[in-house]
């Protein structure tokens, strides 16, 4: 056995990793549940929840640069605190939450899938929870490159969805829009904010990134910005198109964007829908099992992880581990309800990890993607306020 990863992975498809994490299948919800905030002003919710997630973005292309390993959060507390407790949580929190990401995700992919194939809840399950799993085994520039094809489907079927609502005949509030209503705009960004945070995720590629000084914080920046503006230009095709109200209480919002603009079936994004799935459990599976290969390196109870194939390349244990999980979580857990506590931890993670570079630029103030010491702190006190505030809007 091996252990160390190999360095395959270009800003191509380090961006088509960020952007289908940051895209996922969120997008198919989010937007209704921003536009029942916001109503037509939904699209600015997106601005600014962006605007918020851009200080903890910078701070972790400033890590990824300078410590550019799997389980990056955990390397970044451990180097930048000198906290192995701390790291060791904060690493179990993102293998966590990435699994019952995961699940949440497998499970909704399926249910799509089921609308249109003949097939049992189960059997689904288990069949494309083992498939990606072996894929995730198989290597990494495989899983990312088979996931970037994902990504480029969903991303087709959203400029769909966008040439449709601008298409088609506007309701009243775009004509005549009302105020802007700050406190269900503020509401639907903490929701919307939720759509940012998969720079967490692409930072443990870095260990397989080529020039990840260079390749990691491009991939980052660039993929949000990507993402940005997809989910504004959907939003806004959303609100032109269907009244808040439809919007507000449909779970498939987009698929009503379709029906209002066409008065056609939108049974093609059920397919959509399923590949967005597919490539957000692939992208989970792959980011665990990174997270586990990296704790493995500092953490000699979990050595056993800290091994690569010597002809994939790819944790294979923790890969196996992870789908595994992923795949009875799926058929048993409330991984709806979890998923929700689990993004929230996270919040306590990313302001953990922009104090961690607090401390790493107080000692050194040499790395290969620099961003002034404010950026840290501003990342601190926005992940602190978005965590007050889901948590006051009840998530």
């Amino acid at each position: 056995m091996a252990d160390a990863l190999k360095r395959q992975l270009g800003l191509g498809l380090l961006t088509a990793y960020g952007v289908g994490i940051m895209v996922g299948a969120g997008i198919y919800v989010l937007v209704g549940v921003a536009a029942g905030e916001a109503g037509i002003w939904a699209p600015l919710s997106f601005l600014l929840a962006a605007i918020v997630a851009v200080p903890t973005a910078l701070s972790f292309s400033e890590l990824s640069a300078r410590i550019p390993e799997a389980a990056g959060d955990s390397a970044y507390v451990e180097l930048g605190l000198g906290q192995h407790w701390l790291a060791l949580i904060v690493g179990a929190i993102n293998v966590i939450a990435g699994t019952v990401a995961s699940a949440a995700v497998l499970r909704g992919g399926v249910g799509y899938l089921t609308s249109v194939v003949p097939v049992s809840f189960e059997v689904a399950v288990i069949g494309l929870g083992v498939v990606l799993t072996l894929i995730a085994i198989i290597g990494v520039l495989e899983s990312l490159t088979f996931a970037a094809i994902l990504t480029v489907v969903e991303v087709i079927g959203l400029m769909i969805i966008i040439w449709v609502g601008f298409g088609a005949d506007p309701v009243a509030d775009w004509l005549s829009p009302p105020p802007p209503a700050w406190s269900g705009i503020a509401a639907a960004s903490v929701f919307a904010f939720f759509a940012f945070v998969g720079f967490d995720d692409l930072v443990n590629m870095a260990e397989e990134a080529r020039k990840p000084e260079r390749n990691m914080p491009r991939a980052i920046l660039i993929s949000l910005a990507i993402t940005t503006l997809l989910y504004m230009l959907v939003s806004m095709a959303a609100v032109r198109t269907v009244p808040q109200e439809l919007l507000a209480t449909s779970e498939r919002p987009l698929a009503l964007v379709w029906e209002t603009a066409t008065g056609k079936s939108a049974t093609f994004l059920a397919v959509i829908a399923v590949a967005a799935a597919l490539n957000g459990v692939l992208a989970q599976i792959v980011m665990a099992s990174r997270v586990l290969f990296g704790l493995g390196r500092r953490s000699p109870s979990l050595a056993i992880f800290h091994h690569t194939h010597p002809r994939f390349g790819t944790p294979v244990l923790g890969s196996l581990v992870i789908g595994v999980v992923v795949i009875l979580s799926a058929l048993t857990l409330p991984v709806a309800a979890l998923a929700e506590l689990t993004t929230l931890a996270l919040l306590v993670v990313f302001a953990i990890v922009n104090a961690a570079l607090i401390g790493l630029k107080r000692r050194s103030a040499d790395s290969p993607f620099d961003v002034p010491i404010a950026v840290p702190w501003f990342g601190v006190f926005a992940c602190i306020g978005a965590l007050a505030a889901a948590l006051a809007a009840g998530l």
